[in-house]
């Protein structure tokens, strides 16, 4: 199966699995007699893994330990654990730091006029030398 043909079956632009490639998520592709790589059902199944990792925001490090665990027969359920519990605490700090940034736009936005006056809170509130209290 050529690139464009592995692309549209993963979900992946040929772009992606060209860049995957090369920082070693997935093995080198075979090539041809034209030279065009040629993508086996196995590299189909990993290239679906690492985007299903991805979907789930796993970062590449975390994609490249997963691919480890997963290739590992002999892995012990725990690592995989504790891999995903590392992966939680992240997204519970950022959904906090965005539940943050969410609230002060939001408090800002409800005190912008937003009528034909030029004075505007969220303007003031992005100025050099605006302070951490915005109101």
């Amino acid at each position: 199966m050529n690139i464009g043909q592995a692309a549209k079956k993963t979900g992946l632009s040929a772009k992606m699995i060209r860049y995957y490639e090369s920082i070693d998520l997935l093995p080198e592709a075979g090539r041809s007699d034209s030279g065009y790589r040629i993508y086996s059902a196995d590299d189909l199944h990993r290239l679906t893994f690492i985007k299903r990792s991805r979907d789930l925001g796993f970062s590449l490090a975390e994609v490249a330990k997963l691919l480890a665990l997963w290739q590992d027969r002999d892995r012990a359920s725990a690592d995989v654990k504790q891999l995903a519990g590392e992966h939680i605490a992240q997204l519970n700090c950022k959904i906090r730091e965005l539940t943050g940034l969410r609230d002060t736009l939001q408090e800002l936005s409800d005190h912008c006029h937003g009528d034909h006056r030029p004075d505007c809170p969220i303007i003031k509130a992005l100025e050099p030398n605006a302070k951490d209290d915005h109101m």
